[in-house]
């Protein structure tokens, strides 16, 4: 009795003192469902955490304005956006960037299903495993780290499976469900869209449910051209078909982090597979710019995004 008297003591007294300890992290807005990806005790690659999970803020480079990002995620959810004045059945995953280090859960995030959901489209933002989820520059040995385990494809996979086997609950058509990604999540798009197979063993029955996209948009995206010495030449990871779906790209020629040839190799891979690609390139609008960028005319990128979804036939001609 008395030692178990002294442990309880202990708890308690520590409790405070971890609770004030925590750092805050990212929190789903409210009105929104933040659903788990995979089914409890299912084990999962780990990600190189140097922490507990916790947000904090950024200054974008293109804008000037505050970023909400988010470090250490080793438990990767779905937060659901219900579609403005009913919704017209169209659904569209947003996956952030952030060098596949950290997420950008505002700019490239809960920002974008704003835009999305007044379209009348439901919106599922991925909340993916960082950091090295994907190909990323390691700041440790400052050299080019492969992933042994493609932990963001596989979280991205699961989630447009989670998507279609869930489509009634959410109101949507399970053939008309997108895909945004920006900077890596780009790359995550890339991924999503030229693989026919999961890179992971089968946990359930949402498994079976395709996890290719119905339509992709490729935002600034990087890790998908091989660099200079080899031409326009795409990375080994990424490998194009005719199953790809019709494709949507954007990116400003001076952006500092990736070089606008990664959105050209892409083009010209789908180009040369048959696929539906349409790619809008922009002087002026550097990196991460999503829809803060006000003063230059690739703050037009989302209505043409919007007419490029009404041309393509996943939004209706009027709503």
């Amino acid at each position: 009795m008395r030692a178990s008297a002294i442990v309880t003591a202990v708890l308690l007294g520590l409790s405070p003192c971890a609770a004030m300890a925590a750092p805050p992290t990212w929190q789903p807005p409210q009105g929104t469902t933040e659903l788990p990806l995979w089914p409890a005790g299912t084990v999962m690659a780990p990600p190189k955490l140097k922490g507990p999970e916790q947000v904090s803020q950024a200054t974008s480079k293109a804008s000037g304005e505050r970023w909400a990002m988010l470090q250490n995620v080793a438990v990767p959810t779905l937060t659901m956006f219900p579609a403005k004045d009913g919704g017209n059945g169209t659904a569209v995953m947003v996956v952030p960037g952030g060098g596949y280090r950290v997420l950008a859960m505002d700019l490239e995030g809960s920002e974008i299903c704003d835009w999305l959901t007044g379209q009348g489209i439901t919106c599922a933002l991925l909340k993916y495993r960082v950091p090295a989820s994907g190909p990323n520059w390691d700041r440790d040995c400052n050299c080019r780290d492969i992933p042994a385990v493609p932990m963001a494809l596989q979280d991205a996979q699961r989630a447009m499976g989670l998507l279609r086997s869930q489509a009634q609950r959410w109101k949507i058509d399970p053939k008309r469900i997108g895909v945004i990604g920006f900077s890596a999540g780009g790359h995550v798009v890339a991924g999503l869209s030229t693989n026919r197979t999961r890179s992971y063993a089968a946990v359930d029955a949402a498994d079976a449910q395709s996890s290719r996209p119905d339509f992709a948009m490729v935002m600034y995206s990087g890790h998908l051209w091989t660099g200079a010495k080899h031409g326009l030449s795409l990375a080994d990871d990424i490998a194009v078909d005719d199953a790809v779906p019709p494709t949507f790209i954007v990116q400003a020629t001076d952006d500092p982090t990736d070089d606008v040839r990664e959105s050209l190799t892409y083009y010209r891979a789908l180009i040369d597979a048959g696929v539906p690609v349409e790619m809008h390139l922009f002087a002026r609008g550097g990196h991460a710019f999503g829809l803060r960028v006000k003063d230059a005319p690739v703050a037009e990128w989302p209505h043409l995004a919007e007419r490029w979804m009404h041309d393509i036939g996943v939004l209706p001609t009027s709503r």
